[in-house]
This record gives C-alpha cells, structure tokens and sequence, in this order.
C-alpha cells in the first residue's frame, strides 16, 4: 500500500476551533506565543523512561503499528479491559491487526481520558494522521502506518531523531550487563542512551526466595561469593561502580513509601542471614532491611554525584489472579495512600546531616500528597545547585492534564517552578514522545492565562527564558548531560 493517505485521512479544516489544531491547550493569545516561539522547538531530555535500550542498539524496525503502540502499554490495555474488551486482544494470541482493531473501537470510549489525547497526538506527529481513530477507519489507519514504519526513515533511532530527542535514561537492573548501551555509543549514535541504576531487587526482603534468585545471579555477575552482608554490599557497589563506567549518572527507586526505620548494623546483618536460609522476617525486619539498603545506595549516590529519583505511592499488583496469569506491569496497579512525610524525612535528614545528601527527585502517586511533597524538597534546598531536591513531574496515573496542572500549581505556590527540571515520558513506547510537548502546552497556558489575567507582568523575554529552562536547560544543567 502506498504511504500516501486517502482523502479521508487527511487534515480536516473547519471554521470553528478544531481539535488538537496547532493551538491545542492554548487558551490564549499569550499562551500560544509562548509555545510557538520558546517552548515548542526545545530538545528533549527524557530522564525517565523503560525503553528497551536493545531496540535502540538494534535500530529496530517495527512491522506494525501495533507492536510499537500496544505491546507492553498496560495503560492502553487497562482502557480496553475496561470497555469490555478479552484479554486475548491485549496480552493474549490474537493477531496483531485483531488488537489494533480492539484499541481502535475503543479509543472513542475513552473521551476525557488523556490516552484520546496522546493517542491522536501520537498519531499526528509520527504519521500524519489526523482523523479521529475508531473502528470503522481501524483498518485504512493500520495500513497507512505501517507503510511508513516499514520505511528506514521510521526506524526506532530515527523516531528518536524525528522527536529531537538529545538524551534518554533508560531503567535498568543491576545485573545488567548494559551491552546494548555499549554497542549504542561505539556506534556513535548522536543521542545519548544512558541506564539508569534500579536497585529495588536488591532490597525486597518480604520476598525471600527472589533475593535469593536475585543474590545468585549477582555472585555470577560479580564473579563472588556472598555469604555475609557485606559481602552483598561489596557486590552491589561493585555494580554501582560498572555502571558508573558506562555513563550512568542516575538512580531510581520505584517504592510505596520511603523507608527511615532505625537499625544496627549487627540487626542488618541477622536480617541477612536469615533471608540467605529463607526464615520468614517480621515486618519490622524488612522495614529495617529496607531502610538500610535505601541509606547504603543513597550514599554511594552522593560518592559519585549521581542523580537519585523516588518513585513514592504505587499500590502495586492489585488483582493476585491476574499477576500469576499475566506478571507484574500489566496494569493492575493503582493509587495507595501511604503516610509519607515522617519517613522521608527522616531519611533526608539523615544524609543532610552527614553532608551527603545527594541530588534528589521526589514523585507522588497520591494527588493528596502534592502540598507535602512541595514543601518537603523546600527543607533540604542548601543554595549548593539550583532545585537540588526537585518535586518530580505528574507520574503514572497523573501524568495528565489536570495531573500536571496541580503538581505545577503546589509547586509554583510552595517552590520554585522556575528551577523546575521538566516533564519525561516514563514509557516503554517510542511514540511516547509527544507528551513532552503535551506538557510543554500546558506549562505555556500556565503562563499565559497569568500573564492574560494582570498576575505576572507581560515580559515575554523573560517569562519565555522560564519556559525554554524548564522545557530543556534546567534537566541539561542538573544532570550535567
């Protein structure tokens, strides 16, 4: 089929205001001023996200559109479960146009649900295409893109390019071997890939027999025997320091709640041993085995002036039957509401007091929790670095519109929204990028609106400059990329 789009999916005009039209989100005249000349052609740092840095290093070239869009998006396959859509058409064997199919007569269903909106955009800014997905024009679409993600020019380094990506930070296990980010940069791929340090195996000890598995494997990796704690320690550091080696320069932490519960170094190390013979642990125990580990990565962190993010708030793995069909990160997650601010400050505290707390992002999953979180980096800010302790962009389940407007509201009325370090992806899809521009839009009516109203003054120069620092020079400068 030619990549040639019939007339049907072609740009509609209209003399009223139409949608996702060049001044989509953009309430004002201000506002789209502020996009079109500052924001809009700003690179992008994407700092977070869970692309598969092996397709990166192979230049994968997807077949279809639905293996770029629809394998691994649990938050698409939460919207098609819940318009009464089998499984079979988004984990199962169904053929990979019988899911297109499926998403696309739901997509209709899912007005006011930010996929509608990053759906079209995705569609528009790779493809071209601007009519409104269903299921009636399911088939003309899945044709007409995948004639062009056929082409070389659609390769996945080249929807990198075509986004004007300039660095992402993949999230990656300790174990890895981060082969694929080696072969990325010996072949002098322009944008850097660089991993991102996830501990969180390494620490789960109400999970026993996985760190265990996770403990094995590492004893090949490191080439060691771990018999004691520090033995796991010397381990673990040994493969904060290679990856060090390979341009990381960020930690992540994906937890439900901080944790900062007292503890000996002699109770650590019995902890240890009786996860090494499988004993079953108190609570108390796994809250001060994670809380030890949490401290150790944190200071390694600061020894290297690394970047450490906290991810604070995921109820994970709601549905037990669906978790022993299907694994974790099928989208059967949710908001918790967890108490936060004791522990986490707690353990700021600690590393502040010691001088070695390093450069830190705090992200909630609990819209309540926003006030807290944006005064909680407040106490820890020592005038070393702008923002050094930054409240994280809307995550997961807020990275939407309304998300993102409260997470920039508490943080202009408790912070420093100026010193802000931007929005990032957090996908597995590489036509995830749009969000970007998704939040660039909402960040410039921001602004507008206040500029609009008389409640910041009409100094374009300036408030641009804000802008284009939080779109790209701020995540430049904080993680030295």
């Amino acid at each position: 089929m030619s990549d040639v789009l019939s007339p049907s999916l072609q740009k509609k005009t209209s003399s009223h205001k139409a949608f996702l039209d060049d001044n989509f989100l953009l309430q004002s005249k201000t506002a789209q001023q502020l996009y079109h000349e500052f924001a809009k052609s700003m690179p992008i740092i994407d700092y977070h996200n869970h692309l598969p840095p092996v397709e990166i290093a192979q230049d994968k070239q997807f077949e279809n559109i639905t293996q770029v869009w629809l394998y691994g998006d649990h938050y698409k396959w939460r919207a098609m479960r819940t318009n009464g859509v089998n499984e079979a058409y988004c984990t199962g064997d169904k053929s990979d146009y019988e899911k297109f199919e499926k998403w696309a007569a739901t997509v209709p269903y899912t007005l006011r649900n930010p996929l509608y909106h990053w759906s079209h955009l995705e569609l528009q800014r790779y493809f071209d295409i601007h009519e409104i997905l269903s299921g009636a024009n399911a088939r003309e679409v899945f044709e007409a893109c995948n004639a062009k993600l056929q082409t070389p020019e659609y390769s996945v380094r080249n929807l990198l390019r075509r986004m004007n990506v300039e660095t992402v930070c993949t999230t990656d296990d300790p174990l890895d071997s981060l082969e694929h980010h080696q072969k990325i940069k010996q072949d002098g791929f322009e944008i850097k890939v660089l991993p991102a340090f996830r501990p969180d195996k390494a620490m789960n000890a109400d999970e026993p027999a996985a760190v265990n598995a996770f403990i094995q494997k590492l004893e090949a990796v490191t080439n060691t025997t771990i018999t004691s704690y520090n033995d796991y320690l010397t381990a673990l550091k040994q493969r904060h320091d290679y990856f060090a080696a390979n341009g990381c320069s960020v930690s992540d932490h994906g937890l439900e709640e901080m944790y900062a519960d007292d503890y000996t170094e002699a109770e650590i190390k019995e902890i240890f041993s009786k996860i090494r013979i499988q004993k079953p642990l108190a609570l108390a125990e796994v809250r001060q085995f994670k809380s030890a580990m949490l401290f150790e990565f944190a200071l390694w962190d600061h020894e290297k002036g690394w970047v450490q993010q906290y991810h604070l708030g995921a109820l994970r793995n709601n549905n037990p039957r669906m978790l022993r069909q299907l694994g974790p990160d099928t989208g059967w997650d949710s908001i918790g509401d967890f108490r936060q601010a004791r522990a986490l400050s707690k353990f700021l505290a600690r590393l502040d007091s010691e001088d070695r707390l390093a450069k830190t992002i705090l992200y909630n999953l609990n819209p309540a929790d926003n006030e807290l979180m944006a005064t909680m980096v407040g106490n820890y800010n020592d005038g070393s670095v702008p923002g050094k302790i930054q409240f994280g962009s809307g995550w997961w389940f807020l990275d939407q519109k309304d998300g993102m407007v409260k997470q920039m509201n508490a943080l202009s009325n408790m912070g420093l929204l100026s010193r802000f370090v931007g929005m990032l992806t957090d996908s597995r899809s590489f036509l995830s990028f749009p969000r970007h521009e998704y939040f660039r839009r909402i960040l410039c009516n921001l602004f507008g609106e206040d500029i609009e109203n008389g409640e910041l003054p009409n100094d374009l120069d300036w408030t641009g400059k804000v802008i284009q620092d939080i779109c790209y020079h701020n995540a430049k400068s904080y993680f030295n990329f």
